[in-house]
């Protein structure tokens, strides 16, 4: 047994049990301050809606050794998303960086503008200010980092920020499945309508037949057989049985699906471009005005429920 086939019946298991994985939204808001003797980080975590997972970094240019593991770790709380991690460290060590100053540096600089001011018999007004701003008159030497001490603050940092990260999405996630779940429940209602109609619509177009031959041929009888056979004609032409059986089939899937979590977004979205392809069918094959508002009621439910669908890891 592979581990994939393995996942799959925990997983299905849980679900028997009640135990499901929550609805993610892919919008959220974490932040995080830690503090030791090393110093002191402040992260900041937020995410909008993406195709995929993408984790934009800004941190300290001289903690930039740690932006790999900072990815790695970001990648625990989030599947999906556009997230944008802002972080900031203060050094609380009292090690700072030291600066000194190359005396031979300085005294070659000067050395030899004052040889340019007499070769050009110019007035030398050099001043150490002016000297100072050459290279390598001044040097800085950093000193070097505690990166273990780092390393724990930014896991900390990250952990905390994460954990509010999380519950602001679930917390939406939350609502969108009920808001989903509520759509669906019309989109329901309104293909049991179709589904209703539909009988009335043969029974309808079966009187006006009658009517208009009445009205050309007075007390004639119709031929019983050609009747039926443009009933039948008709009844073909304008039959939507398969995609209602393939609509509620979708909306029990789709159902299913949310009362089970976890990263759906992209199962649910598909499962939204095929009921939105039934609804067109819909529309195409019936001359109906009921059904005609039916369907357009029931694509314009399923657009709400497909911009929902966005947000969801």
């Amino acid at each position: 047994m592979t581990s994939g086939v393995l996942c799959t019946i925990i997983k299905r298991c849980m679900i028997t049990k009640g135990v499901t994985e929550m609805i993610q939204s892919m919008t959220g808001f974490g932040r995080g301050e830690v503090l030791n003797k090393t110093g002191k980080i402040e992260l900041e975590m937020k995410s909008v809606n993406h195709r995929y997972l993408d984790v934009n970094i800004r941190l300290p240019r001289k903690l930039n050794i740690f932006e790999s593991e900072i990815r790695n770790q970001v990648k625990q709380f989030a599947s999906r998303g556009k997230i944008d991690l802002y972080l900031t460290f203060s050094d609380l060590s009292g090690e700072h960086s030291h600066v000194t100053y190359n005396k031979e540096v300085a005294e070659a600089y000067l050395a030899g503008i004052r040889q340019l001011s007499r070769d050009l018999r110019l007035e030398d007004k050099t001043t150490a200010f002016d000297i100072s701003k050459f290279p390598d008159v001044f040097t800085t030497e950093e000193e070097k980092l505690d990166e273990d001490g780092i390393r724990s603050l930014i896991t900390a940092a990250i952990q905390s920020a994460g954990e509010q990260f999380l519950n602001s999405r679930r917390a939406e996630g939350k609502k969108l499945q009920e808001d989903l779940l509520q759509k669906l429940d019309r989109v329901r209602v309104l293909v049991e309508a179709v589904s209703e109609r539909a009988p009335l619509i043969i029974q309808e177009y079966r009187n006006r037949i009658q009517e208009k031959v009445t009205e050309l041929l007075g007390s004639a009888q119709i031929d019983e057989g050609v009747l039926a056979t443009e009933l039948v004609v008709f009844a073909d032409k304008i039959c939507v049985d398969e995609e209602m059986v393939r609509l509620r089939t979708h909306i029990i899937h789709m159902q299913e699906t949310l009362k089970e979590g976890g990263s759906v977004g992209r199962k649910l979205d598909f499962l939204t471009q095929e009921m939105n392809r039934e609804a067109n069918t819909i529309l195409s094959k019936t001359n109906d005005i009921e059904v005609s508002n039916y369907g357009i009621e029931l694509k314009t439910e399923i657009e709400k429920i497909r911009e929902q669908i966005q947000n969801i890891e």
